[in-house]
């Protein structure tokens, strides 16, 4: 059997440990792995590589992905998923895994549902697909913002000044709560619960009215301001998946306080910084997992799914089930966190 395997969207650490598993479990079974390069890119313009374990059995502690990536849509190419299928023939490929979020696994979906043998694995820093406890390079992306805004703690503390860090989180606020908490900054702000500029500035004069000189504000970069029509972005301009360039709500936020109390307020937007890097042991040995129950799945002939991780055990889901949707932070899970916003 001939198995292809990619990664599509944005890296994430434990795409590596994926592939690596991914391989081994295959032969293992005797099958042949091809990488496709570059995402769906590589499947459109049959740009592939083949994978063998020994080559590559010392990848897991790398962060990225050794077959590269790319945001490439088939669904927006000109006959591009009838291409893909075409191509899927022409490389003699006999299933595929799709390492990837909802628009990677939206493509997987669409295959799935042309006739092709497709599997899912579960990957986005966001954490935001649905259906499972897991998604690869989450918890590095957490671990690495935690530590980012711990250091802009102390910087915060020894000048006597206010922090907004923005991080990565379009439609959920996952990495900003989860590594706002665990650092044990002053306030969190979620695209889940969009906030007016009023309420945050007074939240900030309280603080200095008690006493307070230092402040550290996380926001996910998809934060969502009362009375604006939308995220603030950087540019108008759209990837093939339709999503604009987010960022900058940090700065505007940060200038916002500056002019409403006169405080010396400074932001800073690690951004991709803590998507790359060693992977954590968590990352690599769920990935691990994944991958290797990509390649069962496959041995016994189950198509259209994506494994997922549900109370430490990992099972297959139907993709019809995880595309076009978003796994939001839960309201009570953010109630639980404004205990610490007082």
């Amino acid at each position: 059997m001939r198995i292809g395997v990619l990664t599509g969207g944005g890296d994430a650490p434990g795409l590596n440990s994926a592939i690596r598993a991914v391989v081994r479990k295959a032969e293992k079974y005797g099958y042949e792995i091809i990488g496709i390069r570059r995402g769906w890119a590589g499947l459109l313009e049959m740009d592939t590589v083949k994978l063998e374990y020994e080559n590559i059995r010392d990848i897991i502690h790398r962060g990225g992905t050794i077959i590269k990536t790319s945001r490439t849509n088939p669904k927006k190419s000109p006959n591009g998923v009838e291409r893909a299928c075409q191509n899927f023939k022409k490389l003699g490929l006999d299933a595929l895994i799709a390492i990837g979020g909802d628009d990677t696994l939206s493509v997987a979906a669409a295959l799935s549902e042309a006739g092709l043998n497709v599997v899912g694995i579960p990957k986005t820093i966001d954490h935001d697909v649905p259906e499972t406890e897991f998604t690869i390079g989450f918890d590095t992306a957490v671990n690495m913002a935690m530590r980012l805004i711990e250091n802009l703690q102390d910087t915060a503390e020894s000048h006597e000044r206010v922090f907004v860090v923005e991080i990565m989180g379009r439609h959920s606020g996952w990495i900003a709560l989860y590594s706002g908490l665990a650092a044990g900054a002053d306030l969190i702000l979620i695209p889940e619960e969009p906030f007016s500029i009023k309420d945050v500035v007074d939240f900030v004069k309280r603080k200095i009215d008690k006493g307070q000189k230092s402040i550290v504000i996380v926001v996910a970069e998809g934060a969502l301001i009362k009375d604006y029509k939308g995220p603030i972005t950087k540019d108008t301009s759209v990837d093939e998946f339709g999503h604009v360039r987010l960022g900058g709500i940090g700065e505007f936020l940060a200038k916002e306080i500056n002019k409403a109390l006169n405080v010396e307020t400074r932001s800073c937007a690690p951004a991709h910084t803590i998507r790359g890097g060693p992977p954590t042991a968590l990352d690599r040995v769920i990935s691990t997992r994944l991958g290797l129950a990509a390649v069962d799945l496959i041995r016994e002939g189950k198509f259209g799914y994506m494994v997922a991780l549900k109370a430490g055990k990992i099972v297959p889901v139907p993709l019809s089930e995880v595309v076009g949707k978003t796994k939001m932070v839960d309201k009570e899970l953010y109630e639980e966190a404004k205990v610490f916003f007082d």
